[in-house]
C-alpha cells in the first residue's frame, strides 16, 4: 500500500514517514503543496496523511482535489488546531479522518490502516491463501501457524500478491506499490524480494512465476 504524507515540518514528515515505513507502506514525502500536487498526478495512493497548513498550494485545497478526482484516495488530515468547527470544516472539505497535533504515531498508523483497508473496499482486514494468514495493521504472516519472519519489503510484496486475490501482479507494479518513488525503475529488487519470500514461505511453493508477466499467488 502507498502513502504520501504532506508536511511542511520536515522533522515531522521525515518522522511519519519512518514510522509508516516500518509498518510496511510504500511511503514518499511532500514538503509543500505545490510538490504534493505533483506527485498526485503521478502515482497512485492509498492513503494521503495531509497537513493543513501548508505553504504553496493549501492543504484545503489538495483535499477538495483529491476528493474530487481521486475517489480510491483516503486522506488523513492533520492540524493543530482542536476545534470542532475546525475538524468539521475538514471532513467537509473531504477528509476521511482528522488528527489533532500533537499526536501519538502509533494512533496515527493505526488510522492510516483502517483508512488503507477502507481505500481498497474489496479486501478483507487479514489476507488469507494457499495456508498464508497476513495480517497488514497488526503486521503479522504465518503460514499453516508458522510465523514467517518477514523483512519489510518481503512483507509489502506478499501482501500485494494476497490482495491480487489469484490474478497477476507484474514487477512494475509491485514495484509501484512497495517501494517509493526513488527505487530504481531498472533495479531487480523484486525478483531477488521475491526469490526471499519463497525461501520463507517454503513448500508447497505458493508463489508463481508468470513468464514475462509476474508473479501470482493461485
Amino acid at each position: 500500500m502507498r502513502v504520501l504524507v504532506v508536511e511542511d515540518e520536515d522533522v515531522l514528515a521525515d518522522a511519519v514517514a519512518e514510522w509508516l515505513r516500518r509498518e510496511a507502506f510504500a511511503v514518499d514525502v511532500a514538503y509543500d503543496g505545490d510538490a504534493a500536487h505533483e506527485r498526485l498526478a503521478v502515482h497512485p495512493y492509498d492513503v494521503v496523511v495531509l497537513d493543513r497548513d501548508l505553504p504553496g498550494r493549501p492543504g484545503d485545497e489538495l483535499c477538495r482535489e483529491i476528493s474530487d478526482r481521486l475517489p480510491q484516495t483516503r486522506v488523513l488530515m492533520l492540524t493543530a488546531a482542536a476545534a470542532v468547527r475546525e475538524r468539521v470544516a475538514g471532513l467537509a472539505l473531504g477528509a476521511d479522518d482528522y488528527l489533532v497535533k500533537p499526536f501519538a504515531m502509533v494512533e496515527l498508523a493505526a488510522r492510516v490502516h483502517a483508512l488503507a483497508r477502507r481505500a481498497v473496499v474489496r479486501n478483507p482486514a487479514v489476507l488469507q491463501r494457499a495456508g498464508i494468514l497476513l495480517d497488514p495493521a497488526r503486521r503479522t504472516a504465518e503460514r499453516d501457524g508458522r510465523d514467517l519472519g518477514l523483512a519489510r519489503k518481503e512483507f509489502a510484496v506478499l501482501a500485494e500478491l494476497l490482495r491480487a486475490d489469484g490474478a497477476v501482479v507484474s514487477a512494475e507494479q509491485l514495484l509501484e506499490r512497495a517501494w517509493d518513488e526513488h527505487i530504481d525503475p531498472f533495479t531487480n529488487v523484486v525478483r531477488v524480494t521475491v526469490m526471499k519470500l519463497r525461501r520463507k514461505l517454503g513448500e508447497p511453493q505458493p508463489i508463481e512465476t508468470v513468464a514475462g508477466v509476474g508473479y501470482r499467488i493461485p
